[in-house]
């Protein structure tokens, strides 16, 4: 995954009027957890959004005042339910040895044999609950489509990435290939015309 470098300052006291004041100036409380001890800090908001309106996953290298640097992924924020601000960020830290879980973009690539026959292809799901270590996984899930029939499924189950467990259930549709109105009617078609005698 790839890895942005970003500044953060600590956040002194706490109450709802200090981090109203620091959104006015730009600035977003952020809360780093899973390490030695919780950190609250504050990270200016057009840096934190790059973390939060993009589909990859990415390593933040917070660079905090003083002197210490924490590796950490966002696992939760939240937006104001009207203007969609960015209101606060949850960061876990990233510990050597420890693997994370993370869900990672799925990206289907190949020309299904079902797409070219007439079906259309529906991507059920868009992400997948991984687990790995930080450093092994990658920036999204390829699947191949190019075997995918009409009336045919990729499932959880097919996939196999060295490093990488997947935790969503091994049954669950990550895409299908469905049967068209066309594809339907012209198969409807065929099988209205009788066999020829030999």
């Amino acid at each position: 995954m790839k890895t942005i470098a970003i500044q953060a300052e600590v956040k002194q006291g706490t109450g709802r009027s200090i981090a109203a004041n620091a959104r006015k100036e730009g600035k977003i409380p952020c809360v780093v957890y899973g390490g030695s001890e919780n950190v609250n800090l504050l990270v200016a908001e057009k840096e934190l959004n790059k973390f939060l309106y993009t589909p990859e996953v990415l390593i933040a290298e917070i660079n905090i005042e003083g002197g210490k640097t924490v590796k950490a992924l966002v696992q939760a924020s939240q937006f104001h339910p009207v203007t969609d601000a960015t209101l606060h960020a949850d960061f876990l830290e990233l510990t050597p040895g420890q693997p994370v879980k993370v869900n990672l973009p799925i990206k289907a690539v190949g020309n299904s044999v079902g797409v070219r026959a007439g079906g259309k292809l529906k991507e059920i799901l868009r992400k997948l609950r991984v687990k790995g270590m930080a450093e092994d996984l990658p920036d999204f899930i390829e699947i191949d489509i190019s075997n995918v029939n009409i009336g045919q499924s990729f499932r959880v189950s097919q996939l196999k990435l060295d490093g990488v467990e997947f935790l969503d259930s091994p049954s669950n549709v990550v895409v299908t290939v469905a049967a068209t109105r066309a594809t339907r009617q012209a198969e409807e078609a065929a099988a209205a015309v009788p066999a020829k005698k030999k």
